[in-house]
């Protein structure tokens, strides 16, 4: 299928989704969002598809954000539901998604990188949430996000002033999970992939439900004494049995995602 506004890769269990406005660094608006939006939902129903890869088309922009020309000419509507890029209000994928960062992730964009649960950044990096500074909030996730992942105090630093901070700072402030050479993000995305690829399915998907359900609730106790829905599956699946079989015989598991 042809998409207007994005590329659709399917390797094997991983699905890599470029955004592909290099015109504008890959800005997005409504029309993109609901585009991208079809994508993920796709996504999240294949049973054979088991990781989510998104980057940035060329080398200048992961994305500069909202599309504030098409804002300033009148002709902005709400995004959809599931919000920027299709991901940033998309709060019941237990599937994993990996940000490939190359260039500019500015506001939405790089509110759609913290919507991932890994974030590669290339060298040539650089983060922000510039909204103030054209009378705008992060209203997509950024400053719920950025305050959950770095200290407080940080995060206020970066929120109240929209300053760029480059790849390596935000590996040290703790939102990027690898800084990798100009050009390797998606090649070093690709690799987190296939480590993640090595375990159960549904082990994974029950640890990242595990994660963000036990992280909402204040008390650590409650948190480890729930049995999430993703667990109680993972729980009664045929994966559960194969994991420690293979373990007993030596061999690497066959995982079969049931």
């Amino acid at each position: 299928m042809t998409h207007q506004y994005c590329i659709v890769h399917d390797e094997g269990r991983i699905r890599t989704v470029t955004l592909n406005r290099p015109e504008v660094l890959n800005a997005l608006h409504a029309d993109a969002n609901d585009e991208l939006a079809t994508v993920w939902d796709e996504f999240a129903a294949r049973d054979d598809l088991w990781v989510g890869i998104i980057t940035g088309a060329g080398d200048r922009a992961f994305s500069a954000g909202n599309d504030l020309k098409v804002q300033a000419a009148g002709r902005r509507r709400p995004n959809g539901p599931n919000g920027f890029a299709g991901i940033t209000h998309r709060f019941n994928l237990d599937k994993p998604l990996i940000a490939a960062v190359n260039g500019w992730a500015m506001g939405g964009g790089f509110e759609t990188a913290l919507a991932c649960d890994i974030i590669i950044a290339a060298e040539n990096a650089l983060f922000a949430l510039p909204e103030p500074r054209v009378g705008l909030i992060a209203g997509g996730g950024g400053v719920h996000r950025l305050a959950r992942i770095i200290p407080m105090k940080k995060a206020m630093g970066m929120i109240l002033t929209g300053r760029r901070v480059s790849a390596r700072e935000g590996s040290e402030l703790g939102f990027v999970t690898e800084v990798v050479p100009q050009g390797e993000a998606l090649a070093a995305a690709k690799r987190w992939a296939g480590l993640i690829l090595e375990c159960s399915p549904k082990a994974v998907r029950a640890s990242k439900q595990a994660v963000y359900r036990g992280l909402g609730d204040a008390n650590l106790e409650k948190a480890m004494r729930t049995v999430y829905p993703a667990q109680r599956e993972n729980l009664e699946s045929q994966d559960y049995i194969e994991g420690p079989k293979a373990f007993a015989e030596k061999r690497k598991p066959n995982w079969q995602n049931r």
